[in-house]
């Protein structure tokens, strides 16, 4: 059964006995409990850590996640083996943050698995960033994976993470995981904002130290223990709603080493379970995510103009060739079908970039209109009500 440190009755236990837990990271102390171990030459904050420190520590926080967390634990449980054991070279700590459905109960029925409450939410906090610095805080290993209660993760994976990061001597790692879709309207949008995140941060791009752009993404989010630290944690972005891109441009600022791919090799999601959840989560985003979010959606919304209406204009033209003019009519007629075929080549160009299936791009156009509306929708929500929902809670911007 899964270990769940908040279960003890607060009068059943002996109040001589020390905590169950070590400061950790150097970045906090459990209020009221004076330090008890010396700090560790060369860290960046004077206080302490634990000893020894394990391989690594893995954080999901879960908010009502009853219909997708046991998929994931069980992708990540099956990871343990001989030279890679579950509580002995890693742990794994789900963080519950106010669940209300069958989380937790799902979460207790995995061995190894160390279960948290998360901390009291304070204002300027947003609830994800305020559940894994719980977990983040009493972590014991030497590299940190923050991942979602909706991934599923391939066999293998958590190691190959922590060489690869290694390898290419990385402080943190990101993977953009393969996307799992269902139903025509996350099938037909889906593609559409994945390819305008892949134009706006090419991994190339973002790996590189010597661009700017800077980009993760929190369903696998690597950090080596001393990074985190530099970049102070959770702590540092609290009130962020997109707290993953955050890190990593923090993490270029402060010469981190930045590495994020698209891995489908490793990890998948899905993000969304119904339409309402997708639209809610891209009018949260696509505000943060796009310099200019009306620009962006002035051109597709124009891609969605010529894409409907020059195949009607070429055909009215070239059914008017038998009249006055006829030659010149039919040339235009010509001239706008090449122009249609152009918009439409281009469009399935960019489309192409979103890693989805062949045939969630073939039906790419017709999410167009909503992708044009949560665009607009998510512009209004951050700049003139200042404020976005996201599961039951409210953040102002």
């Amino acid at each position: 059964m899964a270990k769940d440190r908040n279960d003890t009755p607060e009068s059943e236990q002996p109040r001589d006995r020390k905590p169950d837990w070590k400061p950790v990271l150097g970045l906090s102390s459990e209020p009221g409990e004076p330090p008890q171990w010396h700090a560790r030459a060369g860290t960046v904050y004077d206080q302490p850590e634990p000893e020894p420190l394990i391989e690594l520590t893995v954080i999901v926080p879960a908010r009502n996640e009853q219909d997708c967390i046991a998929a994931c634990l069980q992708s990540l449980v099956a990871q343990s083996e001989d030279v890679f054991e579950l509580g002995r070279e890693w742990e794994l700590i789900v963080v519950d943050d106010d669940s209300t459905d069958r989380t937790t109960e799902i979460a207790r029925g995995f061995p190894g698995v160390t279960l948290m409450k998360a901390g009291r939410l304070e204002a300027g906090w947003t609830g994800k960033a305020n559940a894994v610095w719980t977990a983040a805080r009493k972590a014991r290993g030497k590299w940190l994976l923050f991942t979602d209660a909706d991934t599923i993760h391939e066999p293998g994976d958590l190691r190959r993470g922590i060489h690869e990061a290694a390898r290419h001597k990385a402080g943190m790692l990101s993977y953009s995981p393969r996307q799992s879709v269902s139903g025509f309207g996350q099938r037909s949008l889906m593609p559409l904002v994945f390819c305008e995140l892949a134009l706006a941060f090419p991994p190339a791009k973002v790996s590189d130290p010597n661009q700017r752009v800077a980009a993760a993404n929190g369903q696998f989010l690597l950090v080596e223990r001393e990074a985190y630290r530099r970049l102070g944690g959770h702590a540092a972005v609290n009130d962020r709603v997109l707290e993953d891109v955050e890190l990593a441009s923090l993490a270029k600022r402060r010469k981190i080493g930045l590495r994020f791919r698209y891995a489908d090799d490793a990890v998948s999601t899905r993000m969304y379970r119904s339409t309402g959840a997708m639209i809610e989560g891209w009018t949260k985003n696509l505000a943060l995510l796009f310099d200019n979010v009306l620009a962006l959606a002035v051109w597709r919304a124009l891609d969605l103009i010529l894409l409907v209406c020059l195949p009607f204009l070429a055909i009215e033209l070239w059914s008017a060739r038998f009249s006055a003019h006829g030659l010149e009519w039919l040339g235009a007629g010509w001239l706008l079908a090449l122009l249609w075929l152009r918009t439409l080549v281009r469009f399935y160009g960019r489309v192409a970039k979103s890693n989805f299936p062949f045939r969630d791009c073939v039906i790419a156009p017709l999410g167009l209109p909503l992708f044009v509306v949560l665009l607009y929708r998510s512009w209004f929500q951050h700049r003139v009500l200042k404020q976005v929902q996201w599961k039951g809670r409210t953040y102002t911007q």
